[in-house]
């Protein structure tokens, strides 16, 4: 069995506050890991200070989680996995793809020993597909990050599992799913309301300022709907740290590396020219912000001509009631306040300006989302909420149409030949997923999108 970064089998109940080293590099050798936790790749940093609070400044949100001095995780053997998930058995599953697949699993909740179903503390165990190419180092990075980081709204990483040649993971299991769910997936998950909904957003915008603002600056790189997990009271948190980054350091704005992340969420300026800022995250949150008033896809080539990219049409509708109320998701049934949200679009459009400095930092995000919702909760709800569902969705938009089964085709621009890759073993291309449950490469704890490999 793998000993990963050095770990050692601790209580993983106490947890220090005092901040870790920079991570070094783990290389593999006669299938054993030395002591050095993984960085994420080698970079270059140049640039300005942007994104960080000044050196003697006290935040707006002061950071309420920990970073731990070392992983703190429990190493399972994959027989304790085997017997928490009944042996993988399939009727365990709760997604699957080309990484592999999450199995629902029991156990102890002191101890971590396999339990019987429905005895202690469910699971969710990420098993990798051992012919994966693209999966080592975002489990290294998973595991260096998830290990370390401890904040309500990121979701709890409990141990992992490096034996045979299997690579697992086991997270806390998350009640309600992912957001993308209940955003766009048809049946089971049931519709959130507009005060769930800024709840959510609350949730994941504060575990991105923890990231942010931690002395150890942490670009989640990923941030999308997929990857935003809910308990089972809607607490919204963040899961999937394989392309987090460390952020820049001695004063500089940005890191430069290779491109990475889900097309539709990434920062236009970091594709363009692999300068990745912190408030790289602004962007995609302000994406997934204005799929959560939408209730559309960021991506979707069934919609309409010009219509695909949601945030290229929908961001001349935010500023406009009449215009906004046309493109509001209709599983609200016109059950919000107009007032909170047109302010809600007014701050997705400063998360998605083009240049990342006249962006918002998260701290002064969530504080525009308390705001908000200090508005949902004084303000009369939209004139349609008295009409009957079935009308809502008579009048509902085209776009909001359920989308046919064909396959999207998804691109990578021959004409910039951008490296999506980590590296040149591990190259991936964007794939055709079902057009009515993806958009981009899903990579989250609960369920995963079938990647192929591909050349430049």
């Amino acid at each position: 069995m793998g000993n990963c970064f050095g770990t050692q089998q601790v209580d993983h109940h106490s947890q220090s506050t005092i901040k870790p080293s920079s991570p070094g590099t783990s290389k593999l050798k006669d299938g054993k890991q030395n002591s050095s936790p993984p960085a994420p790749d080698t970079t270059k940093e140049s640039g300005s200070a942007e994104g960080r609070s000044k050196k003697g400044e006290k935040a707006a949100f002061p950071a309420s989680g920990k970073i731990l001095m070392s992983i703190t995780l429990k190493i399972f053997t994959l027989a304790e996995l085997k017997a928490a998930t009944r042996n993988f058995k399939p009727a365990t599953v709760l997604g699957e793809g080309g990484f592999g697949r999450v199995f629902k699993g029991w156990v102890d909740e002191k101890t971590y020993a396999p339990s019987k179903v429905s005895v202690g503390m469910a699971v969710a165990v990420k098993k990798s597909n051992p012919d994966s190419s693209q999966g080592l180092q975002e489990w290294k990075a998973e595991v260096n990050f998830l290990g370390r980081l401890s904040h309500p709204n990121l979701v709890k990483l409990r141990g992992y599992c490096w034996e045979e040649n299997q690579l697992l993971l086991v997270y806390e299991f998350m009640q309600k799913g992912s957001l993308e769910n209940h955003l766009f997936r048809s049946g089971g998950a049931e519709p959130l309301t507009w005060g769930t909904r800024l709840k959510i957003a609350m949730g994941a915008a504060q575990g991105l300022t923890f990231l942010h603002t931690s002395e150890k600056c942490v670009i989640y790189r990923d941030f999308k709907a997929s990857n935003i997990l809910l308990d089972g009271d809607y607490n919204a948190k963040l899961s999937d740290f394989g392309l987090a980054k460390l952020g820049p350091i001695d004063g500089n704005s940005h890191v430069t590396t290779r491109v990475m992340g889900t097309y539709g969420y990434a920062d236009p300026e970091y594709v363009a020219t692999g300068n990745l800022y912190v408030k790289s995250d602004v962007y995609g949150f302000g994406v997934v912000l204005l799929e959560m008033l939408t209730g559309l896809r960021a991506l979707d080539t069934n919609r309409p001509s010009g219509k695909h990219n949601l945030v290229e049409w929908a961001k001349y509708s935010l500023t406009e009631k009449r215009k906004l109320k046309k493109i509001m998701d209709p599983k609200l049934e016109g059950k919000y306040p107009i007032k909170a949200a047109l302010q809600a679009g007014e701050l997705i459009l400063k998360c998605l300006e083009s240049d990342p400095r006249s962006r918002p930092s998260m701290e002064e995000v969530l504080e525009t989302l308390q705001k908000i919702n200090a508005v949902n909760g004084n303000s009369k709800v939209s004139s349609k909420a008295s009409k009957s569902k079935s009308k809502a969705n008579d009048n509902r938009s085209p776009m909001h149409c359920k989308p046919d089964s064909k396959k999207q085709n998804w691109f990578q621009p021959d004409s910039e030949k951008r490296n999506w890759f980590q590296s040149d073993s591990e190259k991936r291309n964007w794939f055709q997923p079902d057009s009515q449950y993806r958009t981009g490469i899903q990579r989250h704890s609960l369920s995963y999108s079938d990647v192929q490999r591909a050349s430049h």
